[in-house]
């Protein structure tokens, strides 16, 4: 039986690659961890080990529902659920997570930086804007893109990313 006897067609090696590179959850998970950031710093006093638990966990729960999000709506919707569609789609969305752990990293170091808590969530937030930024460069090269467009989108997310620190700066003082 083919993939396209069932209504279905297996996916063009090209359209592998561009899903292969679709860093999406990298770029939201990094501006998500920057927002946890700046939203925790609005608090006052924050514990480190705290920071970072929030920092991961949040990452997790977003993680989770991106997954449910993608499985229980369209997918579901058009055919059956599969266990490898499942295991496809938590891989698929795990970046978000993965671009929650440079921050928490960072946040974990800053002692051995010798920074007080408003240092630690400047490192933080640096850390995670770069990251995003990082996560838009490389899924624009996978996907095979000229430098001058990887050049944009690396740009457009500095941008939104220096938006994040605008407000923060607009927000706390």
């Amino acid at each position: 039986m083919s993939g396209t006897e069932h209504g279905t067609r297996r996916p063009t090696p090209a359209e592998e690659r561009r899903a292969a590179a679709d860093y999406t959850g990298g770029v939201y998970g990094s501006m998500l961890a920057a927002s946890v950031v700046v939203g925790a710093g609005t608090l006052g006093s924050v514990p480190r080990v705290e920071l970072v638990l929030l920092l991961l966990l949040t990452g997790v729960v977003f993680w989770v529902g991106h997954v449910h999000a993608h499985l229980f709506g369209a997918r579901l919707a058009q055919r059956r659920l599969e266990w490898r569609i499942v295991a496809q789609v938590c891989r698929e969305e795990w970046p978000i997570v993965k671009a929650a752990v440079p921050p928490a990293v960072a946040v974990a170091v800053s002692p051995l930086l010798g920074l007080d808590l408003s240092g630690t969530l400047w490192f933080a937030l640096a850390v995670a804007v770069a990251g995003q930024v990082g996560w838009s460069a490389a899924a624009a090269r996978r996907a095979g893109a000229p430098w001058r467009l990887v050049a944009v989108t690396a740009s457009v997310n500095l941008v939104l990313g220096l938006l994040i620190i605008v407000f923060k700066l607009l927000v706390t003082h």
